[in-house]
C-alpha cells in the first residue's frame, strides 16, 4: 500500500506556470506507474498524465499536451506535473495515483491523493 498527497496547487491568472507534486510514503514508489488526474466542477474526473516506474516512458492527454510534463524521483518519492501557460479550462482538483501498470485508465489505479485544487483566473 502507498499513501499520497499533492501540494502545490493555488490560485493563479492564465499564463502562468504551476508546480504540482505528491509525496509518497509506505511501500516502495518505484514499484508503481504513476498518474495525474483532475476533476473540474460538475464534470468527470479526467485523465491528464502517466509515467512508469523509472520515469522512461510518459503520455499526456491531448487537452494538456504540449504545456505539461509530468516527472518523478524515486529517491525521494516524489512525483511531479509541471503545467505550463495556464488557462481558466485547467481548473479542477488534481489528484496524484499509482498504478500496478502504465495506463491512462483511472479504474487501473489502485491508490489515490486527496487532491489538490487549482484555480486559473482569466
Amino acid at each position: 500500500q502507498v499513501q499520497l498527497v499533492e501540494s502545490g496547487g493555488g490560485l493563479v491568472q492564465a499564463g502562468v506556470s504551476l508546480n504540482l507534486s505528491c509525496s509518497a510514503s509506505g511501500r516502495r514508489f518505484s514499484s508503481y506507474s504513476m498518474g495525474w488526474f483532475r476533476q473540474a466542477t460538475g464534470k468527470e474526473r479526467e485523465f491528464v498524465a502517466a509515467i512508469n516506474w523509472n520515469g522512461e516512458t510518459t503520455i499526456y492527454a491531448d487537452a494538456v499536451k504540449g504545456r505539461v510534463t509530468i516527472s518523478r524521483d524515486n529517491g525521494n518519492n516524489l512525483l511531479r506535473l509541471r503545467m505550463n501557460t495556464l488557462k481558466p479550462e485547467d481548473t479542477a482538483v488534481y489528484y496524484c495515483a499509482a498504478a500496478g501498470k502504465f495506463s491512462v485508465l483511472e479504474y487501473e489505479y489502485n491508490y489515490w491523493g486527496q487532491g489538490t485544487q487549482v484555480t486559473v483566473s482569466s
